[in-house]
């Protein structure tokens, strides 16, 4: 999976959102996944990184995106049921969702974590995924062949001391990626599920959990991408249920 190989053509004609797309990983697969032929759906808070990937990805010659901005943390149920009903009109269906927006939170011991941050971390990283999947799982329903990618962490599968509610909210979005699995894994759905892992990786996010660390050491999201294309395209079908990470350990 990690060196997977990618045609030119895997995506073409797909329909997948991206969240988290104005910055790091996120920006970097939605890029990547209108490169391989999708109509990416870009999601995220800031509007100028969101047109700042689309007016990219158009001067490539891409599939012509769509911008979606969305704050997760003030976001209601109304929202995405409204989003869904959107994509519906437009294009019908979707054909993958990549989960990647996530907020850091503090580093600090729970004995001393803010509660509102807590809740914020929890909002935005763990609720905001489940209230997007429901809302969209009608219309992954209607692709003949969709893929969920729900990003997730180290300390998402085994804590360490003062990662808080970031660690948390990665333990519930496995959680909810094992239970939807489980869920859509029968013959009327044609969706598989997975978690990925992406690793150490030169974010903005990696830099602010890791101050005193070289960035230079780690991966940047481009060198990650071939599982990304793996898991969101057909040569895929039948991995679901997994958890998955992007570098070897």
């Amino acid at each position: 999976m990690q060196d997977y190989q990618a045609p030119a053509d895997l995506l073409q004609d797909r329909i997948i959102m991206v969240t988290g797309a104005g910055s790091g990983i996120g920006r970097t697969a939605a890029k990547t996944y209108a490169a391989h032929g999708a109509t990416v759906i870009l999601v995220g808070r800031t509007v100028s990184k969101l047109e700042e990937v689309y007016d990219e990805i158009e001067a490539a010659g891409h599939p012509q995106p769509a911008i979606v901005p969305m704050n997760f943390e003030g976001a209601a149920v109304k929202d995405y049921e409204e989003l869904a009903m959107t994509i519906e009109d437009n294009f019908g269906r979707l054909d993958g969702i990549l989960h990647n927006a996530a907020i850091l939170g503090d580093r600090s011991p729970v004995e001393l974590y803010d509660p509102e941050t807590w809740n914020k971390v929890m909002q935005v990283n763990a609720t905001a995924p489940f209230l997007l999947s429901r809302a969209m799982i009608p219309l992954l329903r209607l692709s003949t062949d969709a893929s969920v990618i729900f990003t997730s962490s180290g300390v998402g599968r085994k804590a360490k001391a003062y990662w808080g509610a970031y660690a948390v909210s990665k333990f519930a979005v496995e959680g909810l990626s094992q239970l939807l699995a489980d869920e859509l894994d029968d013959e009327r759905h044609n969706v598989r599920v997975n978690s990925l892992n992406p690793g150490a990786t030169r974010t903005s996010m990696r830099a602010l959990a890791y101050p005193a660390e070289n960035p230079q050491q780690n991966p940047t999201p481009e060198e990650l991408m071939p599982i990304y294309l793996y898991l969101m395209g057909k040569d895929s079908h039948g991995v679901t249920g997994q958890q998955l990470d992007a570098q070897p350990k």
